[in-house]
């Protein structure tokens, strides 16, 4: 299984050109799932695990790996598959999210697939709100297309780690946030979750948000905007936006935002479940204003404060 991962450090060099790679896997049918490769760390068989009286349901136990404890969730549960055992060919994805690790039961991992982020789609609106897809895509496998189905995996560790939106009274700047209330800011992000996540942690201060699900939903409400003579920097605040995204991600964005004079300065800041050094190199490259990693309502709220700040000082 190593071999299938053995280049993933290469692989990073995809981030930033529209582009992916997905871990193609089974869970209990012929259905394909996947996830980003750059979100896992390794592919493993089914570890020794201990088991935690009072856990989550969806949680296996928690396995040793390397001096951690890492919690294994049964994925066919978390997403409610059908309750058909996974048969012999098992195996667990293990994954860094949000500055935590964490694996994942699944049945037989098939292959990786490159992609560019314009064929990945967003699940249809008739899905509704309670489906754990991200994105859906087409792909060849045995002959016949095949569609797809990527796990929104930051909504299946939400329904497992309750995280708090509660902003630390000692970050807060009183006066700035005066100036903050009933300002807007633009929240670009594939997942519900995560748009949610942001939404309840900015409107403690008074932030209102305009959401889209992906970069191209974005950059066409941005034109709009422009096209209508509307001043950016008035309509918001400031733009967070996820990094992998459907139809454009979120360095792409942000590269066509300050290629367009109407729209250039707009104060942009990378909100991603992605970390690490590589990430932080790709927002000097496309010029974001900010990198934080996801689910830290405290870094939020200072952003905003940040950002609001420059604006009393310059005006812009």
């Amino acid at each position: 299984m190593s071999t299938i991962l053995a280049s993933v450090d290469q692989r990073t060099k995809l981030v930033g050109e529209n582009r992916l790679e997905l871990l193609l896997f089974q869970l209990n049918s012929q259905q394909i799932f996947a996830m980003n490769v750059f979100k896992v760390r390794e592919v493993i068989p089914v570890p020794k695990m201990i088991q935690m009286p009072g856990s989550h349901e969806n949680l296996c136990g928690v396995a040793s790996l390397r001096g951690l404890s890492v919690p294994i969730v049964n994925l066919c549960k978390a997403i409610n598959m059908p309750k058909t055992p996974l048969g012999q060919n098992r195996n667990v994805i293990i994954t860094e999210y949000n500055r935590t690790v964490q694996g994942f039961l699944i049945g037989p991992v098939l292959s990786i697939t490159n992609l560019s982020w314009a064929e990945i789609l967003p699940p249809p609106n008739s899905a509704g709100k309670n489906n754990y897809l991200t994105a859906f895509t087409q792909i060849q496998h045995e002959g016949s297309k095949r569609i797809v189905e990527i796990i929104d995996v930051e909504k299946v560790l939400a329904e497992i780690v309750s995280y708090d939106f509660h902003v630390s009274k000692e970050i807060l700047d009183d006066e700035v946030n005066d100036h903050l209330k009933g300002k807007t800011v633009l929240v670009v992000d594939d997942s519900g979750t995560a748009r949610q996540q942001i939404r309840d942690t900015l409107n403690q201060v008074g932030v209102n948000v305009i959401e889209r699900q992906d970069g191209l939903e974005a950059l066409q409400l941005l034109k709009q905007w422009a096209d209508e003579g509307k001043k950016i920097t008035e309509e918001i605040l400031m733009m967070f936006t996820d990094a992998e995204m459907p139809e454009m991600d979120g360095y792409m964005l942000t590269a066509e935002v300050r290629a367009d004079q109407r729209m250039s300065d707009l104060f942009i800041t990378l909100n991603t479940s992605l970390s690490g050094n590589f990430n932080e190199a790709m927002v000097e490259k496309v010029g974001c204003d900010r990198f934080i990693s996801k689910f830290q309502p405290d870094l939020l709220v200072s952003v905003a404060q940040e950002r609001m700040r420059q604006k009393l000082e310059t005006g812009k």
